[in-house]
């Protein structure tokens, strides 16, 4: 039997069902919390769905929203604004997931891949909120990260109650969540075992889908052949994590499975998302570069209504979670409520510019006519439109010596720039970054940052880029400024030879201003602290390289590393 409580949220009442019990269609039992206003109504209904427990959720009442680094920051209070939700005649529906907080039933492996399907289980919750006295049978959702990502699995079941969605900040291709371009990414580790100022999963009867999978002698090659990779078996984390897996389930299988493929794509929403045909609204800001990445892959599958806003950097919102409600109840207020407020009539696709700080607008992504422009790595740490004319043994390659993070704290970094733009220069896609280059190891790191560096020294992150060397292959859907990498194989480097490898820009808009340069920095690892970092978990770096490296970068004139990067053009500034 729930509990009926009431709060006060500024001289206004909120009742609060506690506890309540939605049946599963095994019979599970997934505990949840409605929050409604005073008067005795039915009202539609957003619903929360996630494993990081819904009494973390409640801060929300009492916690001001706070930005980092305040030590009162927490990542999983993500639900979105409890009073607002009421304010604005919302049912706010806060539930846990199976496995986790106060559900039954267990949860396996990341969105429970191999186990119950939580898409399904999100259908039966909807349908059961649906038919409850409080609501009016319009049900939409709320919530980012992994909130988001719920919806985009709940939707591709089409429970016949769920109107519209409105995602911000999710992840889904979840391949990409973790190993950006073959490189492992600390991150997720702390939605799991809460490390990073996370709280973490509420686990209760969480279990590896590796070891459903395999029996102990299998999982034991399967582990001996992950700690083959240097990068991994230097890194006492994961070194422990494979040794002693009981409770690192879902950390355990994400170190096991460094590979793309079925195991990754089996639930993955942007696979799925082609059976969503409700009115979806995407908002992602720019700063986690693969999200976006992610996010426009989800846009450009979708058949139904469909926005996409891409906000400004930086990518960490506030916690409590309060961002983008605004947007978000004007889209509910129409599809939820039958409101006429002109949502129809605003453009798909808005996109803030950096440096200009203007939103552009289209019908699709990039909103504007771009052009592919080279900028060529040059002698002295230049950037030019120019290639380079003269030969390797005048153009002697750019080089630098790496020596593994468990025995320094340095990073060695190479960076070229260009010449002070003359005129605002906008630029608005995805971009590549061709590397020749030679090692003398079998693998390393490539990492690519961009940076608007103005006359003062100062500069903003503008864009990132990574590769593993063993993953260096690209496949069928590479054009030019727009690489792919299957990442379904690695290929070990023969050490001493030159190789090309093309690395992934991920999307970003800027507009660099008269007097400030674009400067890229490469390097194998990542700086643990710089002013980009400071805005993330102080465990969101990648896996370092485990061996010491030297890496020389060809760009003369039978090596053209460059820059392939999408220039708006001016017919399409003409149309703005």
């Amino acid at each position: 039997m729930a509990d009926f409580t009431t709060w006060d949220a500024g001289g206004e009442t909120i009742n609060i069902r506690k506890d309540l019990r939605v049946p599963m269609r095994d019979g599970v039992e997934l505990a949840a919390d409605a929050y409604h206003g005073a008067e005795d109504k039915p009202r539609p209904a957003l619903v929360a769905l996630s494993p990081y427990g819904k009494e973390l959720q409640a801060f929300a009442l009492t916690m001001p929203p706070q930005r980092r680094p305040s030590p009162l920051w927490d990542g999983c209070i993500e639900a979105g604004d409890i009073a607002r939700v009421v304010q604005e005649d919302y049912v706010h529906v806060i539930g846990d997931l199976r496995g986790s907080g106060g559900s039954g039933g267990e949860m396996i492996g990341n969105y429970n891949a191999g186990g119950v399907s939580l898409g399904q289980d999100a259908y039966d919750f909807i349908e059961w909120v649906a038919e409850q006295s409080w609501c009016d049978g319009n049900v939409g959702m709320i919530g980012i990260s992994y909130f988001g990502s719920m919806q985009v699995l709940a939707a591709a079941e089409r429970p016949p109650h769920l109107k519209a969605i409105f995602v911000s900040g999710g992840h889904f291709d979840f391949y990409e969540t973790t190993y950006h371009g073959g490189i492992m990414w600390f991150m997720p580790r702390a939605a799991r075992e809460g490390r990073g100022g996370d709280s973490g999963i509420a686990h209760t009867n969480v279990k590896s889908r590796m070891q459903e999978m395999y029996s102990r002698e299998e999982l034991q090659k399967l582990v001996e052949a992950r700690l083959e990779d240097p990068d991994v078996a230097a890194w006492p984390n994961l070194v422990h994590v494979l040794r002693y897996p009981t409770n690192r389930e879902f950390w355990f299988d994400i170190v096991l499975n460094h590979l793309d493929g079925e195991w990754y794509e089996e639930r993955n929403p942007i696979t799925l998302a082609p059976n969503i045909d409700i009115p979806v609204y995407l908002q992602i800001d720019q700063g986690r570069g693969w999200t976006v990445d992610g996010t426009i892959e989800l846009f450009n599958v979708l058949k139904g209504p469909k926005r996409l806003d891409i906000g400004p950097y930086p990518p960490m919102q506030s916690r409590p979670f309060v961002e983008e409600h605004d947007t978000m109840f004007r889209w509910y207020d129409y599809w939820l409520k039958g409101i006429d407020n002109g949502v129809l009539d605003e453009p798909e696709v808005t996109v803030s510019v950096e440096g200009s700080r203007e939103r552009v607008t289209g019908s699709q992504w990039p909103p504007k006519e771009v052009e592919y422009r080279s900028l060529y790595l040059r002698p002295r740490r230049k950037l030019s439109p120019e290639p380079e004319l003269m030969g390797a043994e005048y153009a002697a390659p750019d080089g630098f010596y790496q020596v593994p993070l468990t025995v320094t704290d340095k990073v060695e970094i190479l960076s070229w720039s260009t010449e002070p733009f003359e005129e605002n220069t906008e630029l608005i896609g995805t971009g590549a970054a061709h590397l020749f280059a030679e090692i003398d190891q079998d693998d390393t790191n490539f990492i690519l940052r961009l940076w608007d560096t103005a006359p003062d020294g100062n500069r903003q992150l503008i864009t990132t880029g990574y590769l593993k060397a063993s993953h260096r292959e690209l496949d069928e859907r590479t054009t030019e400024g727009n690489p792919y990498h299957p990442h379904t194989r690695t290929v070990p480097v023969e050490p001493g030879t030159i190789e090309e490898y093309v690395l992934r820009l991920y999307p970003f808009a800027n507009t660099f201003k008269p007097g400030h340069r674009l400067t890229v920095e490469l390097s194998n690892d990542e700086p643990l602290a710089d002013a980009h970092n400071a805005l993330l978990p102080p465990d969101a770096f990648h896996l370092p390289v485990g061996r010491p490296v030297t890496h020389k970068i060809y760009r003369d004139a039978a090596h053209p590393s460059r820059l392939v990067l999408p220039f708006t053009t001016r017919n399409a500034a003409e149309k703005k």
